[in-house]
């Protein structure tokens, strides 16, 4: 609660009664209750909030004068040399730590991170169900060095359920990155193995409450996995970092980050661990424009504020030329600066969780939790994650939520759209993909619902 004693005496604090009267007056005839939303899952929205009695208590990010988060780039360009290049430029403009996307092989990644410290900049993976492999070529290039801060964030279910398919069963794929997550576990005691990530649902047009269950739910399967593989339990939760997306609607990006912290230390403590979430945010893909794409600046600045507002540890902002193709050099430094402008600038690092307190922040928090601990009950009731994504239940749910969203204002495309275009440059190179169909893998097997990803203002630039 505001201490209202520290305001000027001279100013007399304005109750809700004085609110209302002023919303009154602007509204009109309308109802006071017209200013009421929801979110596309239902949960509602109301106009105006007492101040929390009682800020929510759960683990937040450590405070961090030097580095409040960890300021994350990825490269997924096609040349690993351009990689390297890429990687090494981010990290001297300000970056801590690098993923890597789309290499697998010991040849390609040494490219990639040639005259890269693993043991200073972390390093992480992104290879979908290569990931294993990925994994292996990491640790040929690290040495085996103790210091090395390897995110490696093998995560086969996220590329089962963009595919709609996987090579070979997909419990088998859970089987082999566990398998090679002990392995290294065992030399480098700082890696991460494991990335459960929510941002799949998302991206295909989910809501923030499936988007923190999916996320509950990839951690609980790959914790299982890495227990029968033969690490404990707690140390498992403790090798398994949350991913999630953010948006420009910070408020709800922002209560999203305290759900998932919440549901994630509910699932690890009810399994005998006590592991505090680590949590890495990247921005929204869905939330992009090809039109008019400058204004993405805005929406990637809105999506980083809420990452860092809301406790992440780690901080992956897109260019604001993703929806054209991959970044030019003037793309990535706009988005490397944009965070560095929050983090040196704006200081919004300084203080731990500071939407502690806020009404709404904290009543959308709760009721993000509870829902997704609702939709985290059912895809276990279901056999979990998998069985989940196979019988189309998480589909369903990402359909529903698509269905629900209406037609939104986007800034450039339905609402104030350029009257003259203002062209980008993108790099021509096409993105670093890994074949799932790879020799080295088996044949298709796995079959599921696919949850394809969409951007929302897609349509209705096709339609101008």
């Amino acid at each position: 609660m505001a201490d209202l004693a520290r305001l000027d005496s001279g100013i007399t604090p304005a109750g809700e009664d004085a609110w209302r009267a002023l919303v009154a007056k602007t509204l009109g005839d309308k109802p006071f209750e017209s200013l009421n939303k929801a979110t596309v899952e239902g949960l509602p929205i109301a106009p105006l909030y007492a101040a929390a009695p009682t800020p929510a208590a759960f683990p937040v990010r450590p405070y961090d004068a030097e580095r409040p988060w960890d300021l994350r780039v990825l490269s997924a360009h096609p040349d690993p040399a351009r990689v390297n290049a890429e990687l090494l430029a981010d990290l001297e403009g300000g970056a801590a730590s690098v993923i890597v996307a789309g290499h697998a092989t010991p040849d390609a990644l040494a490219r990639a991170l040639r005259d890269v410290v693993v043991e200073l900049a972390p390093v992480g993976l992104d290879a979908g169900f290569h990931g294993p492999r990925a994994a292996d070529a990491l640790h040929a290039v690290a040495k085996s060095s103790p210091g090395a801060k390897l995110n490696v964030h093998m995560d086969p279910l996220s590329a089962f359920a963009a595919a709609g398919a996987s090579p070979g069963p997909i419990e088998s794929h859970l089987v082999s990155a566990a398998t090679v997550g002990v392995r290294l576990a065992q030399a480098y005691p700082h890696a991460q193995l494991f990335l459960a990530s929510g941002r799949v649902a998302h991206e295909a047009g989910g809501g923030e409450a499936l988007e923190v269950a999916v996320a509950g739910a990839a951690s609980l399967a790959y914790a299982k996995a890495l227990v029968r593989a033969g690490l404990p339990v707690g140390e498992a939760f403790g090798r398994i970092t949350l991913g999630v997306a953010t948006d420009a609607d910070y408020f709800l990006s922002l209560a999203k980050m305290r759900a998932a912290r919440q549901v994630f230390a509910r699932i690890a403590t009810a399994s005998g661990a006590g592991a505090a979430a680590r949590i890495e945010a990247r921005s929204s893909r869905r939330m992009l424009t090809a039109k008019d794409s400058w204004t993405n600046m805005i929406r990637l600045t809105a999506a980083g504020f809420a990452a860092a507002a809301g406790g992440a540890d780690a901080v992956v902002l897109g260019a604001f030329t993703d929806a054209l193709g991959l970044p030019t050099t003037f793309g990535r430094r706009q988005s490397r600066n944009a965070q560095l402008v929050l983090m040196e600038e704006g200081e919004i690092g300084r203080v731990s969780d500071p939407a502690a307190g806020s009404g709404y922040v904290e009543a959308l928090t709760g009721q993000i939790a509870r829902a997704a601990w609702a939709k985290f009950q059912a895809i276990e009731a279901a056999g979990g994650l998998i069985p989940a994504l196979e019988s189309g239940l998480v589909a369903r749910d990402v359909a529903a939520a698509n269905a629900a969203r209406g037609a939104p204002k986007i800034l450039g495309v339905t609402a104030f759209p350029p009257t003259e275009d203002a062209p980008v440059d993108v790099d021509p190179a096409t993105p670093a993909t890994l074949d799932p169909a790879d020799a080295r893998l088996p044949g298709p097997d796995g079959r599921c619902v696919a949850l394809t990803p969409v951007r929302l203002s897609e349509a209705y630039e096709a339609a101008a």
